[in-house]
């Protein structure tokens, strides 16, 4: 009789690292469990990218609405209500959930419900409800993910002081709002709160918003947020905040080292994320980690322990979905001895979806210089691309930093209309290691916004057409 306890890897965690992870490790014949105390998906899917990209997506509908005259689009009284908003994104990660599961059947994978621990070598103790049960596996992947950093002057109570999961929550917009980090995270809730008429202040420690963007892409949407009506502090640094009642008192130190106070009614901490490292009885088998809490892994994402792996957020680099995925395929493959590679981290793509989108591959234009690459740099305006004149969104810009030697594509940025869309092409490119002049010579279709990326290539030549 089978050990239905026993099994070839176990995956803990349902993120997008670890169902990607679970799926893959089937397709190559193994026999996989997950191992998963949450909805399956993970942050991502149940509060993180998806919800988010659903709750973004009635915020661009609702600017859109602002400017419907234009269109013939004449609406009288029109209200905006954040609640059928969230409910919306609840039924988008509701169908998402779901999905996983059914994959998790197509593919044969045991679903095991339940917070799991490493209990020793090529063992997991599952815990639910104060119930252990013990399960074996030859090998054992770590995808728990990472959660909102919480700090000491500023305690996420998910009432007055929100995470990004309390934002996400929220049924009605509040008279206004107080975000502390203007990363993507801090960046996509603005424009979400924005937009349902909450008035938003930010502070950035940072000299500018999106601070691991180029300086030229960042100096743009802190221009276009300030137009929006934000008010943005960069160079400014949180120092308290005293919850009452009816709101929150917060006090900030501003660029001139001045201390500022504004009266708000909610507080958004968007300043980073930990790993989900503690309680995985790491202790037990000896897997090290890093000073700030990370899993140390090597290129095949491996531990220091035999048969223990780590992919995702808790095994560090950037903690984005996509580049857990792509972890999760590449540790798998390697498990089954069908490895053809690793990560390439200087290839993974950086979104943001906010309203206009930002995204980005490679070099700014000022690491490349510090690398001491000899540059050329092209820009492209969107107000040249017919087909964003055309939907109304011809805001931003296509930059490309190439290197003049050898026309390698070291760094591509985008932002306007459906960046994040079109950010891959310049992945596959690089992927590819494709030059520049490749990039342009390839047709591009008219009238996309995809020609966008074929003048970029044509500006950072010295030839584009329609500037």
């Amino acid at each position: 009789m089978a050990d239905t306890n026993s099994f070839d890897l176990i995956v803990v965690g349902s993120g997008p690292g670890g169902y990607v992870a679970a799926i893959r490790a089937s397709q190559l014949g193994m026999n996989v469990a997950c191992i998963e105390d949450q909805d399956l998906g993970g942050v991502c899917l149940n509060i993180g990218c998806i919800p988010t990209k659903a709750m973004l997506t009635s915020a661009l509908l609702a600017n859109e609405m602002k400017n419907g005259e234009q269109h013939g689009i004449v609406a009288k009284d029109v209200t905006f209500d954040l609640a059928p908003a969230q409910e919306r994104s609840r039924r988008v990660v509701q169908q998402m959930t779901s999905g996983i599961g059914h994959l998790f059947k197509k593919n044969k994978i045991a679903h095991i419900d339940g917070y799991g621990r490493l209990a020793g070598a090529g063992k997991v103790e599952v815990e639910k409800n104060g119930n252990k049960e013990t399960y074996s596996a030859a090998h054992v992947v770590l995808a728990t993910g990472s959660r909102p950093r919480d700090l000491p002057v500023l305690k996420i109570d998910e009432d007055r002081i929100w995470s990004s999961t309390g934002a996400l929550m929220q049924t009605k917009a509040p008279d206004s709002l107080f975000i502390v980090g203007a990363g993507a995270i801090g960046m996509e809730f603005a424009d979400v709160y924005e937009s349902f008429g909450t008035k938003v202040t930010i502070v950035e420690g940072m000299d500018t918003i999106l601070p691991l963007e180029d300086a030229e892409v960042s100096k743009f949407m802190q221009r276009t947020y300030k137009k929006r009506g934000m008010d943005i502090h960069t160079g400014a640094f949180f120092q308290s905040a005293d919850v009452q009642k009816d709101g929150v008192t917060v006090t900030f130190k501003d660029k001139k080292g001045e201390l500022q106070t504004v009266d708000v009614s909610y507080v958004l901490s968007a300043v980073g994320r930990v790993p989900n490292s503690e309680d995985l009885g790491l202790e037990h088998v000896g897997v090290k980690v890093d000073e700030r809490g990370f899993i140390v892994v090597d290129d095949q994402l491996r531990t220091n322990v035999p048969g223990v792996y780590a992919i995702g957020d808790v095994a560090g680099h950037q903690l984005l979905a996509h580049k857990a995925s792509h972890e999760g395929i590449v540790c798998v493959e390697h498990i089954a001895g069908q490895g053809h590679g690793t990560v390439d981290y200087e290839n993974v793509p950086n979104c943001t979806y906010c309203h206009p989108e930002v995204a980005s591959v490679g070099l700014t234009e000022e690491q490349a210089k510090a690398a001491g690459h000899d540059i050329e740099v092209g820009k492209f305006p969107w107000v040249g691309i017919g087909r964003a004149v055309a939907s109304g969104h011809s805001e931003g810009f296509v930059k490309i930093i190439r290197d003049k030697q050898y026309s390698e594509i070291l760094g591509a940025h985008i932002v306007g209309p459906h960046a994040t869309e079109l950010i891959a092409e310049f992945v596959v490119g690089r992927h590819l290691e494709a030059t520049v002049e490749e990039m342009e010579k390839a047709m591009h279709p008219h009238p996309t916004l995809s020609e966008g990326v074929s003048e970029g290539a044509l500006a950072a030549l010295g030839r584009a057409i329609h500037i």
